[in-house]
């Protein structure tokens, strides 16, 4: 004949509290989750945050020094800054948001006759010290720049990851480089619109 063991009121008590205690442990494993998931969106919202800014800069510098053409290229860079707005959007970043932009930018005209911020020569590494991210333009692999002249050969690596692209330079940005969408697909990392780490060649 078996017995069947019964649990007193303090043992029924403290099972009670175990239980709870475990459900808390996982209830906090899960919070921390969601906290580090929420680090990771930062990198995100910094980086399109960084390339708002950057367009915006090249809108305010062309509607200080207007010229024939400053009209068009303030209506590119607006449709550019919709576009980056739909990212920061999609991925639960602030819409509109910037970030400190990069050094000055000066006009598509004077961009044109700009003389790079190091030799000339091809392999010279240019752009040291600046981090690189998007420009927000669609297209094939291409660059934009505020001292390249269109027609300039860029390398740009991300030394995170070690992966390059190569890419022409086809317009004028508030910065010594950005890249368009495609061509910053080459190069970044998952989930991350912001390259803190790069190396900037002249090779053409």
């Amino acid at each position: 004949m078996s017995r069947r063991r019964t649990l007193g009121p303090g043992k029924r008590l403290a099972l009670t509290a175990a239980a709870a205690v475990l459900a808390g442990g996982g209830a906090f494993a899960l919070a921390a989750t969601g906290n580090a998931a929420q680090a990771g969106d930062a990198t995100v919202c910094e980086g399109l945050a960084t390339a708002a800014a950057n367009n915006q800069k090249f809108i305010d510098a062309q509607r200080a020094a207007p010229d024939a053409r400053s009209e068009a290229r303030i209506a590119n860079r607006e449709a550019v800054l919709a576009e980056i707005g739909r990212k920061q959007e999609a991925s639960g970043c602030a819409t509109g948001a910037t970030a400190p932009a990069d050094d000055a930018a000066p006009s598509e005209s004077a961009a044109a006759e700009a003389t790079p911020d190091a030799p000339a020569d091809a392999g010279s590494q240019v752009c040291a010290g600046q981090q690189v991210t998007l420009s927000g333009e669609g297209g094939a692999p291409a660059a934009s720049s505020d001292r390249f002249p269109a027609g300039t050969r860029l390398k740009v690596t991300n030394l995170d990851n070690d992966r390059s692209t190569t890419v022409e330079v086809t317009s004028t940005s508030g910065s010594c480089v950005l890249l368009n969408n495609a061509a910053f697909e080459q190069v970044r990392e998952p989930g991350k619109f912001l390259i803190r780490n790069a190396r900037v060649e002249k090779v053409g």
